[in-house]
């Protein structure tokens, strides 16, 4: 599909792009029909750019430079560079969230495998975007049961159904609105790279 150089390159940006939308708030605004009365209001999403980072080097640079790029941002944070949000280093392992985290790198390598699978139209990139959003937080899901289990730091604030909603179902629809402008996104980019 893609040459070792251009995966690399993909890598990179996918990198970067992670490191940048960690602490990049993602807005929205308020509809049309609202405009007449209250004029253009932005308002918060509740979620950062990160996850749409993720997905959208899965969907432009593949499988193989998705996955590359979450395993360097991973070594990046878990070896002191503040590249999480609350910074970084290895303490983060025992975190009850650090599950998220881990679901970075199967995510964006779902999402690029679905990403390649068809021409790239809306539905089938919307597609690949959503089911690896589902990878990641099944393995984040899965390490919050398990961090629950072994009653890790961070697990004794909430109760396990309420860390699944907070961490889970009260970002989904914030992320599922990134998720939408990162179709569109690789839909045009994929497009104007011919690929």
């Amino acid at each position: 599909m893609f040459a070792a150089s251009n995966q690399l390159l993909w890598s990179m940006i996918g990198l970067l792009l992670t490191m940048g939308g960690t602490f990049l708030e993602a807005y929205g605004i308020t509809f049309p029909w609202n405009w007449s009365k209250h004029g253009i209001q932005t308002f918060s999403l509740g979620v950062t750019f990160q996850i749409g980072a993720v997905l959208l080097v899965g969907c432009l640079g593949g499988k193989n430079a998705g996955a590359l790029s979450q395993i360097a941002y991973l070594v990046m944070g878990l070896t002191l560079l503040p590249v999480f949000a609350d910074g970084g280093g290895i303490g983060y392992v025992k975190l009850s969230q650090f599950g998220y985290l881990l679901g970075f790198i199967p995510g964006a390598w779902i999402c690029g495998l679905v990403a390649f699978k068809a021409r790239p139209r809306l539905e089938t990139l919307a597609f690949s975007c959503i089911c690896g959003l589902l990878t990641l937080h099944l393995c984040g899901i899965s390490y919050l049961i398990i961090s629950y289990i072994f009653q890790w730091k961070g697990t004794e604030n909430l109760p396990l159904m309420q860390a699944i909603l907070r961490y889970s179902w009260f970002a989904l629809p914030g992320q599922l609105s990134v998720v939408c402008a990162v179709t569109v996104i690789a839909y045009i980019l994929r497009h104007l790279m011919f690929y």
